[in-house]
C-alpha cells in the first residue's frame, strides 16, 4: 500500500507540474495510458478528485492544488538530497585519522597528502604524529603507518616505500676531534646522540649487521632527543653521533655537514607499511588515499 501511494504520489506531482500527462508520462518513463490508469487509483484511494481531465490538458482540482502545494517542497528536498549525494560521488567528501612516526609522516606521508589535499578538498585529514606504536583500534584511527616488521600480523598491510638504509652520521669537526669509529663497539668512547622509546620507555639500542651477524648497542651521550630534526641538528653541530634514516640526511651527506660512519655495520630495515584493521568497513575517502599511498 505505502509502496503505491508513493509511487502514485510521485507520478501525480509531475503530472500537476507538467499539466500534461504526454509531458510527464515522457518524464516518468511510462506510457500516457498507464500514467492515467494510475492517477484514477490513486482517486479512487484517497476517495477525492485530484484532476480535471479536457481533450487538451490536465489540471489540478483544488484538493489536488493543495495535495501538490504540500508535497512538492518535499519531493524537491528528497531530490536535493540525492543531488547531494551524487556530489559526494563525484567530489568525495569524509574524515580520516591516520597515526605515523615522524620520518614516516616527513619522507612518505606528507608529500603524497599536499597533492591529495588539493584535489579532494571534502575529505578531511588528521595525522598524529607518534614514534611509538600506537594502537589504531583502541586508537580509533583509520590507519597506522609504521615499518614492515612493526606491523601486527592480523592487520592488513600495504607497502608504501621502499627499504630504508640506516646510518651513522658526525660532523667533521667532531671526527677530527673524537676519531672514525671503525666497529660497532667502539662507539662506547664516543658522544652519541641518543633516542627513548615512547613505548617502552628505555633508550633505543642501535642495531647493526654484518655478515649475518646481528648486534644492538647501547651507546651514551650528552643529549637524548626524540625528534629526528633535532638529531640530524646536533650532529650537524659536532654534538655526538647520530643513528638516522640515510634519506633523512643525504642532503647534508652531499654537502659534506655530515659525513657517515660504520656503513658497513649499518642495517636496511623493512620499509614503511599503512596498515589497518581487515574487518572495518572503509570509505570512498579512506580507499582514494589508500590507492594515491599504493603509487608512490
Amino acid at each position: 500500500m505505502l509502496k503505491d501511494n508513493f509511487n502514485d504520489l510521485l507520478s501525480f506531482i509531475v503530472v500537476a507540474r507538467e499539466r500534461s500527462f504526454t509531458r510527464a508520462a515522457a518524464q516518468l518513463g511510462v506510457s500516457q495510458s498507464a500514467l492515467s490508469h494510475a492517477m484514477r487509483n490513486l482517486e479512487a484511494r484517497l476517495d477525492v478528485r485530484l484532476l480535471t481531465r479536457t481533450t487538451r490538458s490536465v489540471v489540478p482540482t483544488e484538493a489536488g492544488e493543495q495535495l501538490f502545494m504540500r508535497l512538492s517542497p518535499h519531493l524537491l528536498e528528497i531530490e536535493q538530497e540525492l543531488a547531494a549525494l551524487r556530489d559526494t560521488r563525484d567530489r568525495p567528501a569524509g574524515n580520516i585519522r591516520i597515526t605515523a612516526g615522524e620520518h614516516a609522516m616527513s619522507a612518505v606521508l606528507w608529500p603524497v597528502l599536499k597533492p591529495f589535499m588539493a584535489q579532494y578538498p571534502d575529505i578531511n585529514v588528521e595525522v598524529t604524529v607518534d614514534n611509538g606504536l600506537t594502537d589504531i583500534v583502541d586508537g580509533r584511527f583509520d590507519a597506522g603507518v609504521r615499518l614492515g616488521d612493526q606491523v601486527a600480523k592480523d592487520m592488513i598491510a600495504l607497502r608504501i616505500a621502499p627499504d630504508m638504509p640506516m646510518a651513522v652520521v658526525g660532523s667533521a669537526d667532531y671526527l677530527q676531534r673524537f676519531g672514525v669509529p671503525q666497529t660497532p663497539d667502539q662507539l662506547a668512547q664516543h658522544r652519541c646522540i641518543n633516542m627513548r622509546l615512547p613505548t617502552r620507555g628505555g633508550l633505543y639500542a642501535w642495531e647493526f649487521e654484518r655478515d649475518g651477524r646481528e648486534l644492538r648497542v647501547r651507546v651514551e651521550g650528552q643529549l637524548t632527543l626524540n625528534s629526528l630534526t633535532q638529531r640530524i641538528d646536533a650532529a650537524e653541530s659536532g654534538l655526538g653521533l647520530a643513528y638516522v634514516p640515510k634519506d633523512s640526511v643525504r642532503e647534508a651527506l652531499a654537502g659534506g655537514r655530515l659525513i657517515q660512519v660504520l656503513e658497513a655495520w649499518c642495517p636496511t630495515f623493512d620499509g614503511y607499511h599503512l596498515y589497518y584493521p581487515s574487518r572495518r568497513q572503509h570509505t570512498t575517502a579512506f580507499a582514494l588515499l589508500v590507492e594515491s599511498l599504493r603509487q608512490t
